[in-house]
Formats: C-alpha cells, sequence, structure tokens
C-alpha cells in the first residue's frame, strides 16, 4: 500500500478533518436511535462549538495557508454546523429542515466533485448521501430513513477520522491499484 500521505496543508487539514469526524459521528450517532437515550439533538453542542466554531476557524486557517479547497470546504461546513446547531429546538417546520439539509447536501456534492485524494472524496460522497437522505425523511417525515442517513453520517465521520489518524499515524491513505496487464497470464 501507498503510504505517501498527502493531506493538504498539514495541521490543518488534520484538524479540519477531526472536527469533521467527531461532529459527524455525534450527529450520525445520534440519527440511528443505537445509543439508548442519545439523539441527533444531543450533539448540539458538539456541532456548535467544533464543527461549527473550530471548523470554521480551521477553514480561515487553511485559506491563510493558501488551500482554498480545504479552505473552502472546512468554511462551508463550518458554516453548516453552527447555523444547525443554533437553530436546532427552533420551531421549524419538517420542510424547512428538509430545505436546510437539502442545500448543503448540494455544498457536499460540490466538495466531493471537487476532487481531492479517496478518503476526502468518500467523506464527502457519504455526507452527501446522508444530506439527502435526511433531507427526504423531513420531507416525508420517515424515522426509518431518517436513521439511514444517520448511519451514512457515521460512516462519513469514520472517514474523516481515519483520515486525520493516517496523516498523523502515517498510515495508509489511498488503495493500491493493480498495474495495468498484471495479474494475467497469457498462454500461448
Amino acid at each position: 500500500m501507498d503510504n505517501d500521505v498527502s493531506a493538504g496543508s498539514g495541521t490543518t487539514t488534520v484538524v479540519g478533518r477531526l472536527a469533521l469526524g467527531v461532529t459527524l459521528l455525534a450527529f450520525g450517532l445520534g440519527h440511528t436511535d443505537v445509543i439508548n437515550g442519545v439523539s441527533a439533538a444531543d450533539a448540539v453542542s458538539l456541532a456548535h462549538y467544533v464543527g461549527g466554531v473550530a471548523l470554521f476557524v480551521a477553514g480561515l486557517l487553511a485559506f491563510r495557508d493558501g488551500d482554498s479547497v480545504n479552505g473552502t470546504a472546512y468554511s462551508a461546513l463550518g458554516a453548516l454546523w453552527f447555523t444547525w446547531a443554533v437553530t436546532a429546538g427552533n420551531a421549524m417546520s419538517a420542510n424547512a429542515a428538509g430545505l436546510f439539509l437539502a442545500l448543503f447536501a448540494l455544498v457536499a456534492l460540490t466538495l466531493t466533485l471537487a476532487g481531492g485524494d479517496q478518503l476526502t472524496q468518500g467523506t464527502y460522497g457519504l455526507f452527501f448521501v446522508s444530506l439527502v437522505l435526511l433531507a427526504i425523511a423531513q420531507f416525508a417525515t420517515s424515522g426509518s430513513l431518517a436513521k439511514v442517513g444517520g448511519w451514512f453520517a457515521v460512516a462519513a465521520g469514520a472517514v474523516a477520522w481515519y483520515a486525520a489518524t493516517a496523516a498523523l499515524a502515517h498510515w495508509p491513505t489511498v488503495l493500491p491499484r493493480r498495474a495495468a496487464g498484471r495479474g494475467v497470464t497469457a498462454t500461448g
């Protein structure tokens, strides 16, 4: 496996990935109902400070380091988490909540299509699917669909956490690729 770590602007990227990973894990687990008595609303404080403030600051630092991709991603996602946290618990229609999630799903789709390494694209792609499912769950008032969306958020959080840990521990960050023509034997 390739151990080459191409993690953007180093420390800023690791901090951003950790903040995103922890926030996604808490948010996702809250939606899955897998832990008795823990709901997505219990992730509000973490989403506010870690996902909102810390991620937004990591985005600003990434911009300062000349990393416009991670700067854009972390700033936009910091705004998502901050907004979600400060509006949680306020009277809001299910359709308004669904629209909020659908709009940020578009942001996650943009981040997925922006490129980057496999772990980054995997994180944003899984988060995109999570937001789409959670938006549909809001529009349709479907608790079971919200649980599925929560599991996609958990998966996205796990990938983001792994990416940060891999960068620090020098673990593999890319999947091995088989060279063209290898593994095929010709008989003649």
